[in-house]
């Protein structure tokens, strides 16, 4: 007969292994769950996704449900290390694997791909053939630039030359826009763009951040695109005399560029302008509040960022999202510039004389 409480204890054991003690798809610490029939240890999360592929996997507390002996056995065999060594042995290094933090979607999409289409054990010649060729290629229905209607497009990313590309027409040769990776950001924005799976792509252009909105139906191109912003949201700013009106404008602070760019509405495809954003020992730094004899706006929680060439005034609706500005300034200005920063830095401030 199992002994619920010795089963219980062995399985609390196995979670505390490395590689046990992180979720097997998102990295979370300390997951709570486990599949009894892929014999990984999986967060909360993770957990939801799993449950709906009963064919593929089974989810079972580790600390609230019922293990027979037999399957507790059966995950003493496997654990996240041999799992993910079979599931995960032909992962294209562009693929982007979710992270703790990630939508629900980009789990989803990856666990799917991981578990029930089982894309990267190289089972299929086939999947690991256009994988290999390097060409990748995708419908997404993208947002006019216009308007509000969203048309299908073709887009095909290249890890050849490292590019993606949209066509307006399907048969089309000529593609509409080639945008380099190294530039682009893409991050899930179903709110904003009013679907499920929606998706803001911004890249540079001319040295000015573009948008492209956009949402797919069920895309396998996206998570190989997929990155992320650390903030947005709606902030008010003034002009460099801090006698001017502020303005509401729409924010998205990146830590890939380190550029903080501003665009009229949240579904603006051009910004009007950005910010680039150092480290304390270049003379950037950031603080609660706005200085003394400045102009107040309809809001009333101030941040005050310091550049070496000007200090930007903005002001927040809400406490909560002041605080949040703050930390998101301050995770940026601690990390260390790398060689890029440095002609992204010069650049825009060539581009402001």
């Amino acid at each position: 007969m199992a002994s619920p409480e010795r089963n219980k204890k062995i399985l609390l054991e196995m979670v505390k292994q490395p590689s046990n003690d992180h979720c097997a798809d998102c990295g979370a610490p300390e997951p709570d769950w486990a599949s009894y029939k892929l014999g990984v240890f999986v967060c909360v999360n993770c957990s939801g996704t799993h449950r709906d592929l009963p064919a593929i996997s089974r989810i079972k507390s580790i600390r609230l449900d019922f293990w027979d002996d037999s399957l507790v056995e059966f995950m003493k065999t496997r654990g996240n290390a041999a799992a993910n060594a079979f599931y995960e042995k032909c992962v294209p290094p562009f693929y982007y694997r979710p992270q703790e933090k990630d939508c629900v979607v980009l789990k989803d999409q990856w666990i799917r791909a991981k578990y029930e289409r089982r894309e990267f054990t190289g089972e299929s010649s086939s999947l690991q053939q256009g994988y290999s060729s390097g060409l990748y290629e995708g419908i997404l229905w993208k947002k006019g630039k216009d308007n509000k209607q969203f048309l299908k497009r073709r887009f095909l990313l290249s890890e050849t030359d490292f590019t993606l590309r949209y066509f307006t027409k399907e048969d089309s040769k000529k593609p509409k826009a080639v945008i380099s990776m190294k530039d682009l950001n893409a991050v899930f924005q179903p709110e904003k763009i009013g679907h499920a799976h929606g998706l803001q792509i911004s890249y540079l252009e001319e040295e000015r951040t573009r948008n492209l909105f956009v949402y797919h139906d069920n895309s396998q191109l996206v998570p190989l695109i997929t990155r992320s912003s650390i903030k947005e949201g709606y902030m008010e700013k003034t002009g460099p005399t801090q006698w001017e009106p502020f303005k509401k404008r729409w924010f998205i602070l990146n830590l890939t560029d380190r550029k903080l760019s501003y665009f009229k509405s949240s579904l603006d495809a051009l910004e009007l302008g950005a910010v680039f954003i150092g480290t304390e020992g270049h003379g950037y730094s950031v603080r609660e509040g706005q200085p003394k004899g400045s102009r107040s706006g309809r809001w009333r929680f101030g941040v005050t960022l310091e550049t070496p060439d000007r200090q930007f005034v903005f002001l927040c609706d809400q406490e909560q999202d002041q605080r949040e500005w703050i930390e998101a300034f301050k995770l940026v200005i601690s990390e260390p510039m790398l060689p890029q920063h440095y002609n992204t830095e010069a650049n825009m401030r060539r581009m402001k004389k």
